[in-house]
Order: structure tokens, then sequence, then C-alpha cells
């Protein structure tokens, strides 16, 4: 079964395409194949560095493609469904992510 790909949008404009498993937070999947993404808190959910907007796959359209906004996101005041912490959603689906459009 194939990986769910990420799309990332880079500050620069540029996109950096990655295959993640399905699971894997947004932070993990930019970790893992060297896409920068903020994290002062170390992905635990404390700051908003990671924040990022979903450009397809909002967990309000379709939650197959990130889960559902979660407490520490809301307690963090992210106004979901497409903004989002980069370490709290999950991917599930491919997705597109801006990681300066929040």
């Amino acid at each position: 079964m194939a990986m769910p790909k990420v799309t990332f949008i880079l500050p620069d404009g540029t996109e950096k395409i990655v295959e993640t498993e399905e699971g894997k937070t947004l932070l993990q999947a930019a970790q893992e194949n060297g896409v920068e993404m903020e994290s002062a808190c170390g992905g635990n959910g404390f700051c908003t560095t990671c924040a990022c907007k979903m450009k397809e796959g909002q967990a309000a359209i379709d939650e197959e493609k990130v889960s559902p906004v979660n407490d520490k996101e809301e307690n963090m005041g992210v106004e979901g469904p497409d903004n989002r912490l980069g370490c709290q959603a999950k991917v599930i689906g491919d997705i597109t992510v801006n990681i300066e459009d929040f």
C-alpha cells in the first residue's frame, strides 16, 4: 500500500513532496525529510512555532486526510480546521501544507 504524500509549500514558494507513514505528524514528516519546520517545544504542542495551514485535506472537509484539531491545538488558540500545529496534525492521506502561512 502506498504511503501518504505530503506536499510542503516552502517559504520561497517552492514545493517539496515527501512520503510518510500514516499516523506520523506533519512535523515528523518534515523533520525526517529535510523540510525546515520550527518546533521550539520539541513537538509537544506547547508553542505555535510549527503552525501551518492546510491547503488540501482540511479536517472539516475530509477527515481521511489529516486528524481533527485536538485539545492541545485548541488550548494554544489554533483556529482549525485548516490552521494547525504541525506537531499535532497526523497524516492520514495526501495533503498540501503551507508551512509559513498561518
